[in-house]
């Protein structure tokens, strides 16, 4: 059973049927296109754990995974535990994982260098805290995915709205504040996975954003390998075992967001049981052998889609096109990961090359919209 139907999931429905696995989808939306893939679709809310359990025990399933898609991971751990199926860490590490101010106090509580970060179910209770925190803050929804509902304040007057922004974006209506950290360079979001709780697979990438969208905090490219120094590298490896064995991991894939600030610590960010979204976890299995840029296409005005414009320079280094919409589709702004509408996969020969590609990817990859 895979909760959830976006398009991430169809290279691990292809997988699943060259070893002729039956596969089950399960979300409200019938329309999404992994549906139209699986071997049977079932119409439940992914984020309502005892329907997922009641849906998985009536079809007797003998697997489940939330494969890139953030809202069922709970839903599936709670299923597997109470099914006795393998899953990556138990139901109450899942719970930890995916609740970001559950999560900011376990790393506190176990000497992870963490931001200065407290959660809240009403806004009146964090307006009350404003000299608790280190300005400019990050406002973020404790449960949603994709960057969707995150803001940066740097004044205090600001703080309801971006409360507001939270709570429309959080299914638990849930929010945390936490202290802005200053990036050394790019930060890092990509997959890594576990055997029996060893961080077998650790990779690390660089995280872009496009300052001209709607949300400049949802990551607009990524190349690998990451540029952080390597004694950083090997840092968070290390922590991010440990984490791994606080918390009783097992086998699995794991999306991770770590980075390197400016006070010169590094810092695990979110550790998810899942694989992320954008394809992270079929790029980053090519990075130990050479250098690729993934571009995350996407409209920054709402309306029409007319056609994707590449410079011919950067159509030199392409190995793969992948734009999921055609001409006359309705795109909108760039709000989250959600609003991707394809991938472009390129290949450079170092550092340097990469840094080149990024720069020219700014102007010369165009989504028209009219």
């Amino acid at each position: 059973m895979l909760l959830g139907g976006l398009r991430y999931l169809l290279p691990v429905i292809e997988a699943a049927h060259r070893h002729d696995i039956h596969v089950i989808t399960v979300d409200y939306l019938p329309s999404n296109i992994a549906h139209k893939y699986s071997d049977e679709y079932h119409n439940v809310s992914i984020i309502d754990k005892e329907a997922v359990l009641e849906v998985a025990q009536r079809l007797q399933i003998d697997g489940i995974m939330s494969f890139a898609v953030d809202p069922g991971v709970v839903a599936a751990a709670y299923t597997a535990e109470k099914m006795g199926l393998p899953f990556q860490c138990s139901y109450e590490a899942a719970c930890i994982l995916q609740d970001k101010s559950k999560f900011r106090k376990f790393l506190a509580d176990n000497g992870f260098n963490v931001p200065n970060a407290r959660g809240y179910n009403e806004g009146d209770d964090a307006l009350k805290d404003i000299n608790y925190f280190n300005w400019p803050v990050i406002v973020k929804p404790v449960d949603s995915a994709g960057s969707k509902g995150v803001t940066r304040v740097d004044d205090p007057a600001d703080l309801s709205a971006a409360i507001a922004h939270a709570l429309d974006c959080s299914p638990s209506r849930h929010f945390i504040i936490e202290d802005f950290l200053e990036k050394d360079g790019s930060s890092s979001d990509t997959d890594s996975f576990s055997v029996d709780g060893n961080l077998v697979f650790c990779t690390f990438n660089n995280q872009y954003f496009d300052e001209d969208a709607e949300n400049e905090y949802t990551p607009a490219a990524y190349s690998w390998p990451s540029s952080m120094p390597l004694e950083v590298l090997d840092e968070l490896r290390s922590e991010l075992q440990r984490l791994m064995t606080l918390l009783n991991m097992r086998t699995g894939l794991y999306n991770i967001e770590t980075r390197l600030c400016t006070n010169g610590k590094a810092y695990i960010m979110e550790v998810s049981p899942r694989a992320g979204g954008n394809r992270l976890a079929e790029k980053g299995m090519d990075q130990t052998r050479q250098h690729i840029v993934e571009i995350i296409l996407h409209a920054n005005q709402s309306g029409t889609f007319s056609k994707l414009e590449i410079a011919p320079e950067l159509r030199l280094h392409i190995v793969e096109e992948d734009l999921w919409i055609k001409p006359g589709t309705k795109v909108e702004t760039f709000t989250g990961a959600n609003m991707a509408i394809g991938t472009l996969a390129l290949k450079a020969n170092s550092h340097e090359d990469v840094s080149i590609i990024i720069q020219q990817a700014k102007q010369g990859v165009k989504v028209v919209v009219s």
